[in-house]
């Protein structure tokens, strides 16, 4: 595993590296909610990027953790952990990460962390969301034991954090 890559809880002074990242190496679509307009990285879409972040990270009462990725230092991309109310003791993940440091180790690094973290703060199951066509995510999710449904486009991991190491 790369001993390079870290997760750091999100505050005001990793929000702007956060949003430079995803400006420089991202979609707007892979990072954030739709936002009305013309596609690409606007100067609404950027002030709804932080706005988001800020209502539901860094607000009094944050509705789950977000964690800056940072790759010796430099601020790559973003992981979270959200409770699910209605599932006991489940977390949502979810990660996204620049284009330029796709496919080499970061996302395994990250969701092995993602998941120490998740049993440290009590959680017995770890559900993840992604597509059909993202299939480097499925591996990563399969190879640590989880159980991957699919109904259409939308794939569905499902981990028991108690059977893994």
């Amino acid at each position: 595993m790369r001993s390079d890559v870290t997760l750091r809880p999100l505050d005001e002074s990793l929000l702007r590296g956060l949003l430079d990242a995803a400006v420089a190496d991202a979609d707007p679509l892979e990072v954030m909610p739709p936002v009305e307009g013309p596609a690409g990285w606007t100067a609404e879409r950027r002030e709804t990027f932080v706005r988001f972040h800020r209502s539901r990270s860094l607000a009094a009462e944050p509705v789950g953790t977000t964690y800056a990725i940072l790759v010796k230092e430099e601020v790559v991309g973003a992981a979270r952990l959200l409770p699910l109310a209605d599932a006991g003791r489940a977390v949502e993940a979810g990660v996204w990460i620049g284009r330029t440091h796709r496919g080499s180790g970061v996302g395994g690094a990250v969701l092995r962390q993602l998941l120490d973290l998740a049993r440290a703060g009590g959680a017995q199951r770890l559900v993840a969301s992604t597509t059909a066509g993202n299939t480097a995510a499925q591996r990563l999710l399969t190879t640590l034991g989880a159980d991957l449904t699919r109904d259409g486009d939308a794939v569905t991991a499902r981990l028991d954090l108690r059977d893994v190491d």
